[in-house]
């Protein structure tokens, strides 16, 4: 292996730099932490022989360095030399200044607001028992991204806002009915995950205990007989529509919603938007849902797998649909490459499942999105399944 040879003064500020780069966050908060040593490299006796003029360049150009290691040599050639062998930088400030540019300005931008954030939250926390200058440290370096992007305004407004909140506990309220002077009321929506952030580094508290909107779970009742009060189409939060009360004999989740909006009239039948991962715990909700006939019908591919071996965990007598062999093959030609396949064993699968999950992977990661199959196959297979 070749021995590396002299460090430039540009290649060390490179590596510095790089270095900065990868700590800025942590050294923003911790300066004093900060210790970076860098070897030199100096030439040996035969490289000095063989260009004398580029080894004296090379070791004048670390003159006046602060933080370098000298030592003396005794070369039989060449005599005594005195060379440097080492940098070595203690203390984030100083690695700035010798790294200079860019990342240099993002540091000292970055470490005086995060001085800010931590005098601020030192202050808010005070009140607390549980007061831990380790949470306030971790949070601040956590949120270190969003300090150096946002304008110093906004840092302000941020501390300001915090304060408010921990004078005023919001457990209870969304965020636009908070009563806070000087901030728009969607604000707090767009900042509220650095506000949460230094909340709980501040109370020790997960949350700010805001109340999101309910999420609402998208059903069709395909059975006119079905219909409350004659409504064929409704979106309900999860809790609400478990009190629902119906004869359906059979429920058909369906992943994706314009093919929910496209579902023909059939008897004794209700379909529900799926949405995706989290239909477990939806479905698991829903004691009607559970207790009928109950039909998944996902995207053909590996994720709509993945989304059907989490149901049938709350589901296990949940059937597929239009998730086999035969429809894949039937129509290769609207296939397209998934994305980002999911890896997953899913060993609540049946044989089948398995078998066409894993033709799947060996075509290369392919899928078909279940809005391409065509419509009279899909109409034909449903029927057989919900029968």
């Amino acid at each position: 292996m070749t021995a590396p040879g002299p460090v430039s003064i540009a290649d060390a500020r490179d590596r510095v730099r790089d270095r900065l780069r990868r700590e800025l966050r942590a050294w923003a908060v911790a300066p004093g932490d900060a210790r970076l040593q860098l070897a030199l490299h100096p030439p040996t006796e035969r490289a000095v022989l063989a260009d004398q003029t580029a080894a004296i360049t090379w070791a004048r150009g670390w003159d006046g360095v602060a933080g370098v290691e000298w030592v003396t040599r005794q070369w039989p050639r060449v005599g005594t030399q005195r060379l440097p062998v080492r940098l070595t930088l203690v203390g984030a400030d100083r690695i700035a200044v010798f790294a200079g540019g860019q990342v240099a300005d993002d540091y000292r931008a970055l470490s005086s607001r995060a001085a800010t954030v931590i005098r601020s939250l030192d202050q808010l926390s005070a009140q607390f028992p549980d007061q831990d200058p380790e949470r306030i440290a971790f949070a601040t370096r956590a949120g270190g991204r969003d300090l150096l992007a946002l304008p110093e305004l906004e840092i302000e407004r941020t501390l300001d806002v915090l304060a408010w909140l921990v004078d005023h506990p919001a457990a209870g309220y969304r965020a636009r009915q908070l009563p806070i002077r000087g901030v728009d009321t969607k604000w707090l929506e767009q900042h509220q995950s650095l506000v949460e952030h230094f909340y709980r580094a501040v109370t020790g508290q997960d949350s700010l205990g805001l109340v999101d909107a309910p999420e609402l779970v998208r059903v069709r009742f395909l059975d006119h007989s079905l219909r409350p009060s004659g409504i064929g189409d409704l979106a309900a939060p999860v809790g609400e529509l478990a009190r629902m009360r119906t004869n359906a004999r059979a429920v058909l989740v369906v992943e994706n919603l314009e093919t929910l909006l496209a579902l023909p009239d059939l008897a004794g039948v209700i379909a529900i938007h799926g949405k995706g991962s989290g239909v477990g715990a939806r479905i698991g909700s829903l004691a009607w849902a559970r207790e009928a006939q109950l039909v998944y019908w996902g995207d053909l591919d590996s994720h709509g797998f993945a989304i059907l071996d989490q149901l049938r965990r709350v589901a296990p007598h949940a059937v597929s649909v239009l998730m086999d062999d035969d429809t894949l093959l039937c129509h290769r030609d609207l296939w397209v490459a998934e994305p980002v396949p999911a890896s997953g064993d899913y060993s609540d699968l049946t044989s089948e499942e398995k078998l066409t999950l894993s033709l799947l992977r060996r075509e290369g990661g392919v899928r078909l999105e279940q809005e391409r199959i065509d419509w009279e196959w899909a109409i034909k297979h449903l029927a057989g399944a919900l029968g």
